[in-house]
């Protein structure tokens, strides 16, 4: 077992968390002890890794197995009956590029396996979950509104870490999660981290949040209460905190989300989201062969909004192109790990600082390996893109899946600049396919009402809890 991180309330957490999840499907619907498991779980366990024998411990996986062991207890027969489909593969293929990666760099077949297994972990099971449990209307439902509440939650605590600095994780857990100067703003304040991996992931979360609550809120899905509060000024409590946390990017994807979302449901067009999903390829492209360098983009943002953002952007440049030398070096299948794809002096020092996922991804598992990635978060989202007509995006039966595939696209273009793997985003993916593919958009016809009566007629009620209500449930004391 590998040394332990922070205090003992790590492996207490850890532990315990099947225990939460186990209670939760005993108490609540499966699907809705999922949602509650997965997206708490997510927001308060310790960022920390405890390897044990052949599992490499991370939030993700005890989350995951929490769930899929609670699944197998309780309900076996609907998690061994799935089968995946062609649909699939992309996801399938992402979690496997590692073992060729491992074995075309003479890295042998336990190295290959384990590095499977990582991926695996970190991708697949997230989308495993979601594929079987998150594939019809009401499911996808509770899972909007778990993450809407959970973004809520989160205010108090943004709004500590926005006075006080990013100590939750430290005097929770007993150590920062990540390099604690990153989380100081130009011109004095933090960024709040929360108990998550990075304030960078902090902010993609409110603001998933926020687009999730703006969406259901449009598309007339928003319950009117949560715990007694009208759910508009939770909603508006929300945009202000995810404002003040001074994260322009996340922001500015946002806002261009909603315009997307707003626009193409309106004028029944789909170029504005045809163009969110090919600036990903069209900016690897042109870094990849050294057509663009990034210089007018950051000489732009020196001029019209901060100079020591402009230099941490060109920087992030800088280091992108002598990483992608390195990567085409390297075979059709990357260097494998072991720190191969980074770029070293004369002396042996590491000089390279490695800040996107596409960036790492090429150099590591080659320009297979990126493409697979690509398709694995990009895929479920143009599948739905190719059932479901713009003009049913705010009926309620597509208005989550709409939100959800349009998030993605702003994911992956988040990546380009960061690293911060998210495995509720994968839930995303999971859902897209099942729901595709289990809802017929033909039965829902052209028009909201059609839609509303599909509804209707496909949703299974199921009861709702306190929090988080069935689709086609009275309201309850606590949701109205």
């Amino acid at each position: 077992m590998g040394s332990i991180p922070g205090n003992v309330l790590v492996p207490i957490a850890y532990a315990s968390w099947p225990v939460v999840v186990i209670s939760l499907f005993k108490r609540l619907d499966h699907r809705q002890a999922i949602a509650i498991g997965f997206i708490a779980g997510w927001m308060f366990l310790p960022v920390a890794s405890l390897d044990i024998m052949f599992l490499h411990n991370t939030k993700t996986v005890v989350i995951c197995l929490s769930i899929l062991v609670s699944a197998y207890l309780f309900e076996k027969e609907k998690l061994l009956a799935f089968r995946f489909n062609s649909a699939d593969l992309p996801m399938i293929l992402w979690c496997t590029s590692p073992f060729f990666s491992s074995m075309v760099n003479g890295d042998g077949l336990y190295d290959a396996l384990s590095q499977t297994l990582t991926q695996s972990e970190r991708w697949g099971m997230p989308y495993y979950i979601a594929r079987v449990y998150f594939s019809g209307v009401e499911s996808i439902k509770i899972l909007a509104i778990a993450i809407f509440i959970g973004a809520i939650v989160y205010i108090p605590f943004c709004g500590f870490e926005l006075v006080m600095s990013p100590q939750l994780h430290r005097l929770t857990y007993g150590f920062h999660q990540s390099d604690f100067v990153q989380s100081l703003r130009e011109g004095g304040g933090y960024r709040p981290m929360v108990y998550m991996d990075h304030g960078l992931m902090t902010s993609m979360w409110m603001v998933l949040g926020v687009l999730l609550g703006s969406w259901l809120l449009f598309s007339g899905m928003l319950p009117k209460k949560i715990l007694f509060i009208p759910s508009q000024y939770l909603l508006l409590a929300l945009v202000f905190t995810t404002i003040i946390m001074r994260s322009a990017g996340a922001v500015t994807l946002l806002l261009i989300a909603l315009l997307i979302l707003y626009v193409t449901n309106k004028t029944k067009n789909i170029v504005l989201v045809a163009i969110l999903f090919l600036v990903p390829s069209l900016y690897i492209v042109t870094r990849s062969t050294g057509y663009w360098d990034g210089r007018n983009l950051s000489g732009l943002v020196a001029e019209k909004y901060s100079v020591t953002r402009s230099e941490s952007l060109q920087f992030r440049f800088d280091n992108e192109t002598i990483l992608v030398q390195k990567a085409l070096q390297g075979s059709f299948f990357g260097w494998g790990g072991f720190g191969r794809s980074r770029v070293y002096d004369e002396k042996g020092r590491d000089i390279s600082v490695t800040d996107g996922l596409w960036v790492i991804t090429l150099g590591v598992n080659g320009i297979y390996g990126l493409t697979m990635l690509v398709m694995a978060i990009q895929w479920p989202a143009l599948l739905f893109l190719k059932r479901v007509k713009p003009e049913l995006w705010n009926s309620r039966m597509w208005g989550t899946s709409a939100a959800m595939a349009i998030f993605l696209g702003i994911y992956m273009i988040d990546n380009l600049l960061n690293a911060m793997i998210n495995p509720v985003y994968m839930l995303f993916g999971g859902s897209l396919v099942s729901m595709c593919y289990n809802e017929d958009p033909a039965l829902s016809g052209s028009y909201e009402t059609e839609s509303i009566q599909s509804v209707k007629e496909l949703t299974v009620i199921t009861p709702g809890t306190r929090f988080i209500p069935s689709l086609n449930a009275p309201p309850s004391r606590f949701i109205g």
